[in-house]
Parts: C-alpha cells; structure tokens; sequence
C-alpha cells in the first residue's frame, strides 16, 4: 500500500532526514586516506544519538552497523571494518535514522584524495542521474519515470544501472511500498500523488549491470569488478513536485 502522507508527517519525516545528512556531511571531513572504516560508523552512530535518534540500519535484518559503507567496485551494504580509507578510492557511504517513529535515508559517494577521471566521471553522472530522477517525481507523473530518466542519463553516459537494487517509499518504515526501479519504460507503475515520501536511489556500475553478493550475505559488488557509484535522496511530493528532505540545511545542491 503506497502511503499519502499529512504535512505534520513530512516534517517528522524531514527532522529524520536532517539529522542523516547532517551526519554525512559530517563525515564528509573524514574522508581521507587512513581513516578505518570503523571509525566512520562510530562518528556516525555517536552524531544520530546525540541528536535524539536511532541509527535505522543497526539491526535491521540483523545488519551490524549504523552505515552502509562500499569501496570501489562495492555497490551497497557493505559493512564497515578496520579496514582503511586509501586515496584514489571512491567510497558509499549510506545512512538512516528514525526518531520520533519516523524515518530519514540517504546516500553519497566520496572521493578520497584524487581519483581518476573515469571514477569522476560515474561520480558526477550518478549524482546527475539522481537530480534527474527527482525532477520526474512531481504530482501526475509515474513511477517508472523517475527511473526512465534515470537509465537514459546513465547510458547516454556509457555506465550502466544495476536491476535488482531499487528505490522505495519510506515514512514509519525505512522501506515501504512503492519499489523504484533506476531503469524501465515510462508511465508505468503507481501514479505520483501529493504527499508522498520516497526514497530515491539509483547505483551505477562503471562497467556490466550485473551483481553478486558476497559471503556475509550484505556487501554487494559488481560482478566483473570495476567500480560502482549510489546516491540517495529522500523526497516528499509537495506543491506538486518534489521537495529534497535529505539536505543539509539551507543548501538543496548535496
């Protein structure tokens, strides 16, 4: 069941979404050579609490950690370790909290010190591609538009969109229905409504489409290898056209 929901619930989703992309981009000054994996989940589960949430990815379906942290050819839910940031990477940092029965998500991708001009490039284009998405979710749209903008900016690009991984509607639970496909035909699925709250996603791999999962069971990686870039914006549909929740304040260009 997609879910309209009421202006008082869109700020208590927007308090949530605040406070994850005010902690990315607290992270942001710590994505740097040398610095663990580890130590980023730990800033970033001890900023969520100090700000009256919960990170909304520790436990969930038994994941161990507040972030999602994915390295290069990592495309998401990679789960955070000693290991160390190294320059030249690019790094997905995803992150989600609930306070007050609500729930905020969203995602970045960082390069860490220089990285070569391809890994720019699938940088710049998935970020393009999502602010492409956004401007689709607007009141007598569908959903499939949002992803057909989406597919045709990344492979107009040369990269391609993973299938199996998708956007979602999201409120008093961190994934609700409707699924946001990255990729298809238009005018197809639920039709956009005023007061609707998604999460909007697209990953794209430098390379092939297709993906395998690893031996933990979470991190997801290309299967030929090459690099795999995510951001994530969670929207609410107001005024008829999408207004970003997940951005640091003052500022809708993140």
């Amino acid at each position: 069941m997609v879910r309209i929901r009421t202006k008082r619930e869109i700020g208590l989703i927007a308090e949530s979404c605040q406070i994850v992309a005010d902690t990315v981009e607290m992270l942001a000054g710590y994505m740097k050579s040398g610095v663990s994996l580890s130590e980023l989940d730990k800033l970033a589960e001890d900023y969520i609490r100090s700000h009256g949430a919960r990170p909304a990815f520790k436990g969930y379906m038994g994941f161990p950690s507040t972030l999602c942290i994915s390295v290069d050819d990592e495309v998401v839910h990679g789960i955070p370790s000693n290991r160390m940031l190294e320059n030249g990477q690019i790094v997905g940092v995803d992150c989600g909290a609930e306070k007050n029965g609500y729930y905020g998500d969203h995602a970045r991708t960082f390069s860490i010190g220089f990285v070569n001009q391809e890994k720019q490039k699938l940088i710049d284009i998935t970020h393009q591609a999502l602010m492409l998405g956004i401007k689709e979710a607007k009141v007598g749209n569908y959903i499939s538009d949002i992803g057909h903008a989406i597919q045709t900016h990344v492979e107009q690009n040369g990269f391609s969109v993973v299938r199996e991984l998708v956007g979602h509607g999201i409120g008093t639970e961190l994934h609700e229905d409707p699924q946001i496909p990255n990729y298809g035909l238009p005018k197809q699925g639920n039709q956009l409504k005023e007061g609707m709250c998604l999460a909007i996603e697209p990953m794209v791999n430098m390379g092939s489409k297709e993906i395998m999962t690893d031996s933990d069971g979470w991190t997801v990686r290309t299967k030929d290898g090459q690099s795999s870039a995510h951001f994530e914006h969670t929207i609410a549909i107001q005024e008829g056209e999408a207004k970003i929740l997940s951005t640091i304040q003052n500022n809708n260009t993140k």
